[in-house]
């Protein structure tokens, strides 16, 4: 049958993936998550226990009448269903008559003969399953074969969506009851579902997980409603003028732009998988970068795959002008969880976006809440594995804008942005219209402020920094850069996981936090450097400054930490152009604290280090006394 979308072609493309990792050798499980017409699990069935998906009945009855067409026999039937079916005459006046064809209504999906024998058939099937004269695969394989049979006498322009005003020659033909396309391969265990995905995808215990979501606004439920009343049996009530009907149970997020987005990142995440096969085409919502950006954060980049394969789409009378189409084959094995990292959405100056894994190695086991006293972008406690962590940054704007993507719903968030952009005409290096926007945004009471209008400016701005004046007017000038997909990626995955973790949002100075500092908590500083100067640090913002004072009252306040055996760590750089910071390193010295210098960045001359009271259990480079007085 004709199917949008229909992966036939290109099963042979990744049964050559799969067979190229190795995965076809083992006995694995493979999860066709939007199962279709079944095109992919019927290809698989032989090589891999298959589970099988769709949020449409029909797509699973007619998957599953593909995949076990093997089992049918009907011994207790008696008979051939397919010779008896096309040795008569027989037809029924019942709901395909009535109200899919010109019988009883206006409406010309099918000639009334045709559907008068579809209702024929139909009657048959389900009497013959209330009977028990046939079993689970042996209904299956009728009613696919019913499908397929009815899609080449349907006057129509390929889907359901709508009939054809004029008869087409092909839908003036007699029908007749015509097997369904197999596999003739045996299949393995098998199983099938009838979910959204994203409601059972935490759930499901596979090895290989495939997905071929919509691609565009196009609803399956609306283009396919009549195969799904014919496989419901349920004599629904339908619309006057296409006979549908309703098409909201059917409706998918999938098909929406920014949705699928949002549900992309969420499949990725929670899967058990261990491989992830994904099939998109140029054409959908998801661009190749934010693609890319997705599974490298959840998956092992050097295991990243993305075939592109020439493929004739399905076409319509707006698609036909397009010469050529191309699918995208992504693969990827996935990261064990503890190694997923995430990453702000902010560009904050000192950000630990690039070191977070060398952190994550020195922090110590079974935290219970992680306190980030110098919150800043929250690169380090949003990868924090606590069961609560407590977010402070003395700078309130910075708090709002990290706080407004746990509080705010991610779509329409997004939405708000789009909207901003839309009516300010914002775009990279357009300085006119970003001052525009800055202005109404410093015209504002700063208890009306918006952090999303503040995070849309951002976005516009120069290397998309938060920069203040002191009089707390935003002042950062415009920039080269733009909400492009890969920001749009962060969002979504860092808006997802803040969402799910227990965060409470302060804006204090850290040492008001000595009261939330219990004996179970772990305190982490990333204060400002005394070697560097960031727009948050110069004191000329509208907030505190960092000096020398600063930097004594904070060591004043870790040895208090440290004498009431609370641990603690504490980014900063040692040295930095050929500058050292003494005082830090004789305070190191004096109380015996551990000193680990990080892996340096690449292209960068900040030499990053970790201070802590506890022993980790990383292998780093670890300074000793004598190395310290060296240095």
């Amino acid at each position: 049958m004709r199917f949008i979308g229909n992966k036939e072609l290109i099963t042979s493309e990744i049964i050559d993936l799969l067979t190229e990792k190795g995965l076809t050798k083992n006995k694995l499980t493979f999860f066709d998550a939007f199962c279709g017409t079944g095109a992919v699990s019927d290809a698989m069935k032989g090589l891999f226990d298959v589970i099988s998906n769709d949020m449409l009945s029909w797509s699973v009855i007619y998957t599953r009448g593909r995949v076990c067409a093997n089992d049918c026999n009907f011994f207790k039937l008696g008979f051939d269903p397919f010779e008896y079916f096309n040795s008569n005459n027989n037809y029924e006046k019942g709901f395909f008559y009535k109200n899919y064809s010109t019988g009883e209504s206006n409406r010309m999906y099918f000639t009334p003969e045709n559907a008068g024998r579809i209702d024929y058939f139909r009657i048959c099937i389900e009497e013959w399953k209330n009977l028990h004269l046939i079993n689970k695969e042996e209904y299956s394989f009728l009613m696919a074969s019913l499908i397929e049979s009815i899609s080449t006498v349907s006057n129509t322009a390929g889907v359901y969506g709508a009939f054809l005003k004029h008869w087409d020659p092909r839908a003036l033909k007699p029908i007749e009851f015509k097997r369904v396309n197999s596999n003739p391969i045996n299949h393995n265990k098998v199983k099938f579902l009838n979910s959204k995905i994203e409601d059972i995808i935490s759930e499901i215990e596979c090895d290989i997980l495939y997905l071929d979501p919509p691609y565009t606004q196009n609803q399956y439920g609306t283009q396919y409603h009549l195969l799904e009343t014919l496989v419901l049996n349920d004599n629904p009530k339908i619309s006057k003028i296409t006979g549908s009907r309703s098409t909201s149970p059917m409706r998918s997020d999938w098909s929406k732009e920014y949705k699928a987005h949002i549900l992309f990142d969420k499949i990725i995440a929670e899967t058990k998988a261990k491989y992830i096969l994904f099939s998109y085409s140029q054409d959908g919502f998801m661009s190749k970068t934010f693609i890319e950006s997705c599974l490298k954060r959840y998956g092992i980049s050097e295991t990243y795959l993305c075939k592109n394969i020439s493929y004739k789409n399905y076409t319509n009378f707006k698609a036909r002008a397009k010469k050529d189409h191309k699918e995208y084959l992504f693969f990827v094995e996935k990261k064990n969880s503890s190694e997923i990292e995430y990453e702000s959405p902010l560009n904050y100056i000192g950000s630990k976006a690039k070191i977070i894994s060398s952190i994550k190695n020195h922090l110590p086991n079974n935290i219970n809440i992680f306190i980030d006293a110098f919150g800043g972008g929250f690169n380090v406690g949003i990868n924090a594995n606590a069961s609560k962590i407590i977010y402070n940054d003395i700078n309130h704007f910075v708090k709002d804008l990290v706080a407004s993507f746990k509080f705010n719903d991610t779509y329409q968030y997004i939405l708000y942005i789009k909207k901003m952009i839309a009516k300010f005409g914002l775009e990279k290096s357009n300085a006119e219209n970003y001052i525009k926007v800055r202005d109404y945004y410093n015209s504002l009471p700063l208890n009306k402020r918006d952090p999303k209008l503040l995070y849309t400016i951002i976005l516009y701005g120069y290397n998309q920094q938060i920069r203040f004046n002191s009089n707390h007017d935003f002042n950062n000038p415009v920039g080269m850069r733009w909400f492009n997909d890969k920001v749009l990626e962060k969002m979504i995955s860092f808006s997802r996981i803040i969402k799910e973790k227990n965060i409470q949002f302060e804006s204090k100075n850290y040492i008001e936090l000595h009261n939330e500092i219990c004996n179970f908590a772990f305190i982490y500083f990333d204060p400002p450097y005394m070697l560097t100067t960031g727009s948050y640090n110069d004191g000329k913002r509208g907030f505190h400054g960092w000096d020398k004072d600063a930097e004594a009252q904070l060591l004043e306040f870790v040895n208090k930490l440290n004498n009431e055996n609370k641990i603690f760590m504490i980014s900063y750089v040692l040295e930095h152009k050929d500058k050292f910071n003494l005082e830090l390193e004789s305070w190191i010295k004096k109380n015996n604290y551990n000193l680990i210098q990080l892996e340096p960045l690449k292209g960068s001359k900040r030499k990053e280090i970790i201070i802590t009271n506890y022993k980790t259990n990383a292998n780093s480079k670890l300074y000793n006394q004598k190395q310290l007085s060296e240095a």
